[in-house]
């Protein structure tokens, strides 16, 4: 593994089809010429489609578990794309916790099934709506579907994020689901129910996605109070938090220990006895008596993630004592179309070109070694984003 550090007539007619086929040929050399420096293209037959091997790499799950479940195969067949498709040659896959509770079993997909819901690369094939939507070979791109632990993912056009000049591809695909997510969770999982200048806890902001969250909480005006253990103190005063928690390192796992500091009475002190307005909170069952205790009056509780395990079953009358609100949000309701995808992904990468939004790519590795990358998310070892090179 290696560290990375740190976008008409008859005459006329005719006259139109052979411009439009010149055009079309030009485009299509120039996307070819594109795809044989990197690779994409065979130089036996030079053209746009099929001109690569009918099999790939890809991490595949069979039977759910431990990181052992994900089997790397050698000779899995190339996905063939339908109109409105295109096919990635990825260069990067995120891991991310959510493919670890896929990978379990935690949330269930059927199996076997090709790992991963987070990638990034070069536009390798279209299709003709595809095009229609602006989107050609050679475009580097990013995007969130399943199976991006592979060397070619099918995407749906209507998910495909351009990466602009000045963004590295790993660093926006690093963006798609942990930027994604911090972006919908600071924005709108709230409900507006939080106000600029008011108090937002982020729990966990030494690594991953929270780590996104703290840096665009600010950026949107709310003062901050961060949790994250001491090993990850040095990256969590980086990101600009008004307050950190610094807690114990629980060992042997992906969050910090909760029961090392007295979360909800410090969270008191800094906020004058009002709570926080919004808590966003990603560890799961280890925090939710935190969370919940941290409210000011009317606050909404935000749970997203299940790093701990998951949050158990509680009855509605615990909100009743500040009249609270919770709710448990997931990425795809809130890109809900193309317009809010790129919404969302054209603010996130403007932040990055500005300078106002520091990502850090912690570690890759290989993907033919797939459980270590797993195993390294899981130890709560990362200190910011974790890939598959490819």
């Amino acid at each position: 593994k290696k560290a990375h550090h740190p976008q008409l007539s008859r005459r006329h007619h005719l006259t139109h089809t052979l411009t439009s086929h010149h055009n079309m040929l030009t485009r299509t050399a120039t996307a070819s010429l594109r795809l044989a420096r990197r690779g994409v293209l065979s130089k036996s037959n030079g053209h746009i489609g099929r001109g690569f091997a009918s099999t790939m790499r890809a991490v595949v799950v069979h039977e759910t578990g431990d990181a052992g479940a994900l089997t790397v195969e050698k000779e899995y067949a190339v996905p063939k794309i339908s109109d409105g498709q295109v096919l990635v040659k990825n260069s990067f896959a995120g891991i991310n916790f959510i493919d670890t509770y896929h990978r379990k079993g935690l949330y269930p997909r059927d199996l076997p099934f090709i790992g991963g819901q987070e990638g990034g690369g070069v536009v390798a094939e279209t299709t003709p709506a595809a095009e229609a939507a602006g989107i050609s070979v050679g475009d580097r791109v990013a995007y969130s579907v399943f199976g991006s632990y592979a060397e070619y993912t099918a995407v749906p056009a209507a998910k495909i994020l351009p990466v602009p000049d000045g963004v590295g591809v790993d660093v926006a695909t690093s963006c798609v689901v942990q930027g994604m997510t911090a972006h919908y969770l600071v924005t709108d999982a709230h409900a507006q129910l939080i106000k600029p200048g008011e108090w937002m806890l982020i729990h966990g902001v030494g690594g991953g996605t929270c780590q996104w969250a703290a840096q665009m909480a600010k950026l949107r005006g709310y003062k901050v109070i961060g949790t994250c253990s001491k090993g990850k103190e040095g990256v969590a005063r980086a990101l600009g938090c008004d307050e950190l928690i610094v807690l114990d390192e629980a060992e042997g796992a992906s969050y910090e220990d909760y029961e090392s500091v007295d979360v909800v009475k410090r969270v008191m002190e800094v906020t004058d006895g009002v709570g926080c307005k919004a808590v966003i909170d990603g560890i799961g069952l280890s925090t939710v008596d935190i969370s919940i205790g941290s409210l000011a009056r009317r606050g909404i509780f935000v749970s997203f993630g299940n790093a701990s395990g998951a949050v158990p079953a509680f009855p509605v009358l615990r909100l009743i004592g500040k009249s609270a609100f919770v709710t448990r949000p997931k990425l795809l309701d809130y890109t809900v179309d193309r317009a809010e995808l790129l919404s969302r992904a054209e603010e996130i990468f403007g932040w990055l070109k500005e300078g106002k939004l520091n990502v850090s790519v912690d570690t890759t590795f290989p993907l033919d070694e797939a459980p270590e990358g797993h195993k390294y998310l899981e130890s709560g070892a990362s200190k910011g984003k974790v890939l598959y090179e490819i």
